[in-house]
């Protein structure tokens, strides 16, 4: 008789706490997108945003659920714990972001209509998603001591954050004309492109080729980093905002508002560097037996 090919499921990525939080994040995130989508309005940046996001995390974490199930995960060419580690991150800060602007720029007061309560109802299923996968992050964190998977230490999920919440700043940008708001639009991008780099090159299993010792240089790049975006708190709001006031009638995409988010998000940036620093000295110099 010939021999039968069985193919290996893995339960436990469906009845563990991780899987369940996923699972939660895989039913609310389609709920969000498909109560909205019903709507018909969401043809807008902010809307197709919304709906980008819902999407996006809907299926990368059915995907990644699939993959552990069917145990496929391990065949890939990639650090899985750092990917699952920095794609939860991400999604947390993603479904935040949206459970924020959605409600703000789609409903209005009073809320009445069948459209109105599909908007709430999607608004309370992104809230929860974004509960779910903190969740998950909170759960898959590497404890003290274990560096084994860097991206779910907190220096790790720092990364991810520092790189989300300059796209942020990126999407805000509009003229930088000045001296001193080029150079914080340089620190910006410098920052983002390296952070990133570290990401990809974190979860492609890339870093055992680099010809140096990446734990000392990281703390050194952080300490720049640091250095770099106190001096963009600085710049960005005195070139911004120097002798002028937020125009009257100044509508919902107004230069002064934009301007302003700017500044709260370098100072966002500016503490994760310097939490960043602290942790990722104490992990160098500083061994927990």
């Amino acid at each position: 008789e010939p021999a039968r090919t069985m193919a290996i499921v893995n339960q436990h990525a469906v009845t563990s706490w991780v899987g369940i939080a996923r699972l939660f994040a895989v039913v609310l995130s389609c709920l969000a997108f498909s109560l909205v989508a019903s709507t018909r309005d969401f043809w807008s940046s902010s809307g197709t945003w919304c709906m980008f996001t819902w999407c996006f995390c809907f299926a990368v974490t059915l995907l990644v659920l699939v993959l552990e199930l069917l145990e496929l995960y391990p065949k890939l060419p990639l650090s899985w714990d750092d990917f699952t580690s920095a794609f939860s991150m991400l999604a947390a800060l993603m479904v935040f972001t949206t459970s924020v602007v959605f409600p703000s720029t789609f409903i209005s007061s009073p809320c009445s209509g069948s459209k109105c309560a599909r908007q709430a109802v999607a608004t309370t299923a992104s809230c929860l998603c974004f509960l779910a996968y903190a969740l998950e992050v909170g759960l898959t964190r590497a404890k003290p001591g274990d560096i084994s998977s860097f991206l779910s230490t907190v220096p790790g999920l720092l990364k991810v954050f520092e790189a989300y919440v300059a796209c942020l700043i990126f999407s805000l940008l509009d003229t930088y004309s000045k001296p001193g708001l080029q150079w914080c639009v340089a620190v910006y991008s410098i920052c983002f492109i390296i952070t990133f780099l570290i990401i990809v090159f974190t979860v492609g299993r890339c870093l055992a080729y680099l010809p140096f010792p990446l734990e000392k240089v990281m703390v050194g790049y952080n300490a720049l980093a640091l250095m770099m975006y106190i001096t963009a708190t600085v710049l960005w709001p005195l070139y911004s905002f120097k002798g002028t006031n937020r125009p009257d009638g100044c509508g919902r995409n107004c230069w002064w508002d934009r301007h302003l988010g700017v500044t709260f998000l370098t100072i966002f940036n500016l503490i994760a560097y310097l939490v960043d620093l602290v942790y990722s000295t104490r992990m160098v110099f500083i061994r927990t037996p």
